[in-house]
C-alpha cells in the first residue's frame, strides 16, 4: 500500500504516473495549478521531463520521494508536474527560458514561475547535496523562496524582462526579405556547395557524425548528403554518409541484440548510449537507411531497417496498429541493465559457439562499460567474414542463430518501462518510415502496416470538430493538435498516396494543411507557430525553425506546400514554401547540422524538383520499380488512366501501355515506357 497519492494519480501519462505516489503535492499542468498560485500568491514549480528519461528518475529517487524535501516544496510552492511529450509547446517555452538564463538545458527540467505563469529562475538536474559544482535541490528551493518573498520586485523584473526575450527570440535565424534578392540570387549552386563545405568542417571523418560527443544521429544531416552526392557525385558526402550509418549500426548506440537505436551516444564511438529509445529516433534512421540502401544496395542496411522495423512491431507497436513512445533506459532502477552483459553469461548460453561471437561483438573478461559489455561490432562483417574463412552469409547465419538464443535469455530479465502513450506526429514519423521500407524493399506487410496504422490516426486522434489532437491513450484522446504533429502527418499521407496510387490520401493530406494554414500561420512571415491560435495557458506562442530532435514542423511543411502546391495546382503554397525557405537561407547555410531538412529542401529547390506521373497499363508494378530506386525530393502521382482532378495526370493520352512522364510545371517531355529510361532523362533534364 503506498503512504502518498497526489493528483497526478488521475492522468494517463506513464511519466506523471511514475510521481503519482510521491509526497510532493504534485498538480497537472491546468487551471487547478494556476489559479492556486494567483489565489495564494505563491511561486510555481514547474518540473518537465519524460518516462525514459534517466536523470529524471535520479531526481526522482534523491529528492521527490524525500519526505523533507516533499515538505519544502509544498510549504512554498504550487507544484507542477509535465511531460514534455504530451505538453512540448510548455517545455520548448520554458527550456528556451532556462537556456536564456544558464546557458545550457536538458531534463529533468526546473524551472521557477510567478503566479502569472511567467518564468524567473531555473535550471537542470540538481543533486541531493552539492555536487557537480551544483547546489543542492533544497539550497535552491530556499533561495528561490527567500527571494521571492523578500525581492518579490526583482522576480517580477526579471520575469518580465524573460518574457520578453522569448517573444523576440521567436525570429532569431530569420531575415527580412531584401528587396532585389530573388530565388536565382539565393538558390544557386554555389550556395549548396558552401551548405556542404560547413558540413564537412563538423564531420568526425574517423567515428562518423557531426561534432563531439554527445552524439546524436543527426539523420537530417545524413540524409542531406546523401541528397548532395546524387545531383553532385561528390563521393566524399556519400562517405561520409554511410561512414555515419555503418558506425552507428554497428556501435552501442544500436541494440545489437534486439533491434532499435537508443536516443544518442555518450561518447566518440557510438559505444555508450543513454539506453533509451524513442520512436521518433528509429522512424527517422530506418528513413535514413532506406536512401542509403537505395543508392548503395548494400545488404547491411537492409537488415538494419528489417531489424529496427522487428523491434518496433514487437515493442513498440499496439494491436491497433498504434505506435508507443518509448522504451526507458533503466530497468530495476539502473540503466543500461536491461542491455549490458559478462562474458560468462555469453559463454553460458552459448558453449562452444560463444568464442566467435564474442569476438564480433566485442565481448571480454573486463568488458567494455562499467566492468560489462555492450554488444558492438568493431570490424565490418567483410572482413571478419574474410579473416575467418567464412562467406557474410554464413557470418550472418551464425551470428543470427547465436542471438536468437541471447534473446530468449535477455526476455527473462526485468524489461526496461514502457511509454505507451501514442503521440500523433511520433506515429506519422514511423508511418513514413513504414512505408519507405515498403518502397525500398518491397515487403508487402510494411505497406499494409503503415495502411492500418493511418487508418488509427485518423480516427482515434480525431476530434469532433475535425481537427486533429496531440495523444492518445486507453481510448482518450487529449490536447489539441501541434504543428509538429500535423506537418508530419501530411508528409505521411503523402508518403501513402505516392506508394500506393490512392488518390484520396492526397484529399485528406490537403484538408489537414489547410487545417495548419487557417490555425497556425503568423502573418507577415509565410511561418507557423508552434500551437493553434485560440490557446490560453501558454505565455509565449512559439515559432519553431530549427530541426531538432524532430524535424521543425516549418521545414516539413515547407515541403509538404511545395508537393500539395503542384498536386493541386495551388501555385500560393509553392510561393509560401519558397518565401518560407528563403528567409533562414543565411542561418542554413552558417549552420547547416542545425537545419538539416531545410538544407535538404534548398537543395532540392537549387536543382529543380522534378514531377513524375506514371500512367496506364501496368502502372502499379511500374511506380513500384520506380519507388526502390533514388530519386530526391520530387511530385509522383500514378493512375491506370488520366485524371482530370489532378493537372499533372490530366490530359495523358491513353495507350493501352504504361506511360511515364517527367515534368516541370505540367509541361512533360515525351513519355518514357521504362524506369531506367525516366532515371536516364532526370540526368539529362
Amino acid at each position: 500500500m503506498t503512504r502518498f497519492t497526489n493528483r497526478l494519480a488521475n492522468e494517463t501519462s506513464p511519466y506523471l504516473l511514475q510521481h503519482a505516489h510521491n509526497p510532493v503535492d504534485w498538480y497537472p499542468w491546468g487551471e487547478e495549478a494556476l489559479a492556486k498560485a494567483r489565489e495564494e500568491n505563491k511561486p510555481i514549480l514547474v518540473s518537465i521531463g519524460y518516462a525514459a528519461c534517466h536523470w529524471c528518475h535520479v531526481m526522482e529517487k534523491e529528492s521527490f520521494e524525500d519526505e523533507a524535501t516533499a515538505s519544502l516544496m509544498n510549504e512554498h510552492f504550487v507544484n507542477i508536474k509535465i511531460d514534455r511529450e504530451e505538453r512540448p509547446d510548455l517545455d520548448h517555452i520554458y527550456m528556451d527560458a532556462v537556456q536564456a538564463m544558464t546557458g545550457s538545458g536538458g531534463w529533468p527540467l526546473n524551472v521557477f514561475l510567478t503566479p502569472a505563469g511567467k518564468p524567473f529562475y531555473g535550471g537542470t538536474y540538481y543533486p541531493p547535496g552539492p555536487a557537480f559544482n551544483r547546489p543542492s535541490w533544497q539550497e535552491v528551493l530556499n533561495g528561490v523562496a527567500f527571494a521571492f518573498n523578500n525581492r518579490r520586485a526583482e522576480i517580477d523584473a526579471q520575469a518580465d524582462n524573460l518574457t520578453n526575450h522569448l517573444e523576440q527570440s521567436n525570429g532569431f535565424g530569420l531575415q527580412q526579405k531584401i528587396a532585389g534578392t530573388s530565388f536565382s540570387t539565393i538558390f544557386t549552386k554555389e550556395k549548396v556547395d558552401e551548405l556542404f563545405s560547413n558540413i564537412m568542417k563538423m564531420a568526425d571523418r574517423s567515428e562518423g557524425g557531426f561534432g563531439k560527443a554527445p552524439k546524436f544521429p543527426q539523420t537530417f544531416t545524413i540524409r542531406f548528403l546523401l541528397h548532395y552526392y546524387f545531383h553532385t557525385n561528390e563521393e566524399s558526402a556519400l562517405q561520409q554518409a554511410c561512414l555515419s550509418l555503418d558506425k552507428m549500426l554497428r556501435g552501442g548506440i544500436f541494440d545489437q541484440a534486439g533491434g532499435g537505436f537508443a536516443r544518442y551516444s555518450t561518447d566518440d564511438e557510438w559505444l555508450a548510449p543513454h539506453f533509451e529509445k524513442m520512436l521518433y529516433d528509429n522512424a527517422l534512421l530506418v528513413t535514413t537507411l532506406c536512401e542509403a540502401y537505395q543508392l548503395t544496395g548494400r545488404e547491411e542496411y537492409k537488415r538494419t531497417i528489417q531489424h529496427t522495423l522487428a523491434f518496433v512491431e514487437r515493442e513498440m507497436m499496439s494491436a491497433d496498429h498504434a505506435f508507443y513512445s518509448a522504451l526507458d533506459a533503466d530497468s530495476e532502477r539502473v540503466e543500461g541493465k536491461y542491455y549490458v552483459w559478462d562474458r560468462q553469461e555469453i559463454e553460458t548460453i552459448l558453449g562452444e559457439r560463444s568464442a566467435l561471437f564474442c569476438e564480433y561483438y566485442d565481448v571480454t573478461e573486463n568488458g567494455n562499460w562499467e566492468h560489462r559489455t555492450i554488444l558492438r561490432i568493431k570490424a565490418s562483417p567483410e572482413e571478419f567474414a574474410a579473416a575467418h574463412g567464412m562467406s557474410v552469409g554464413q557470418l550472418w547465419k551464425e551470428m543470427d542463430e547465436c542471438m536468437a538464443k541471447i534473446m530468449l535469455s535477455r526476455e527473462k530479465r526485468v524489461r526496461p518501462q514502457l511509454d505507451d502513450k501514442q503521440l500523433l506526429g511520433w506515429n506519422a514519423l514511423m508511418n513514413t518510415a513504414f512505408g519507405k521500407a515498403y518502397a525500398t524493399l518491397g515487403d508487402e506487410h510494411y505497406l499494409e502496416t503503415a495502411k492500418k496504422n493511418m487508418g488509427f490516426l485518423l480516427r482515434e486522434f480525431r476530434a469532433e470538430n475535425g481537427s486533429m489532437h496531440h495523444t492518445f491513450k486507453e481510448g482518450i484522446a487529449r490536447y489539441p493538435a501541434f504543428l509538429d504533429d500535423l506537418a508530419c502527418l501530411v508528409e505521411a499521407l503523402i508518403n501513402l498516396q505516392e506508394i500506393t496510387g490512392d488518390a484520396t490520401y492526397l484529399g485528406t493530406a490537403r484538408s489537414v494543411a489547410r487545417q495548419v494554414v487557417e490555425n497556425f500561420s503568423e502573418e507577415g512571415t509565410g511561418f507557423f507557430f508552434f500551437t493553434p491560435s485560440g490557446q490560453q495557458d501558454i505565455i509565449v506562442r512559439k515559432k519553431e525553425v530549427y530541426d531538432g530532435a524532430v524535424p521543425s514542423g516549418n521545414a516539413v511543411m515547407a515541403m509538404n506546400l511545395y508537393y500539395l502546391g503542384v498536386v493541386f495546382d495551388e501555385p500560393g503554397w509553392k510561393e509560401r514554401s519558397v518565401t518560407m525557405c528563403t528567409l533562414p537561407h543565411q542561418a542554413v547555410t552558417r549552420y547547416p547540422t542545425s537545419f538539416g531538412v531545410w538544407a535538404t529542401m534548398v537543395l532540392a529547390l537549387t536543382y529543380s524538383i522534378p514531377e513524375i506521373a506514371i500512367v496506364g497499363g501496368n502502372f502499379a508494378s511500374v511506380r513500384k520499380a520506380f519507388l526502390q530506386t533514388f530519386t530526391p525530393f520530387r511530385i509522383v502521382q500514378s493512375s491506370p488512366k488520366d485524371d482530370e482532378n489532378f493537372p499533372l495526370l490530366a490530359r495523358k493520352p491513353y495507350t493501352g501501355y504504361t506511360q511515364i512522364f517527367l515534368c516541370k510545371d505540367y509541361a512533360c517531355q515525351q513519355p518514357v515506357n521504362e524506369v531506367d529510361a525516366l532515371i536516364k532523362l532526370m540526368k539529362t533534364v
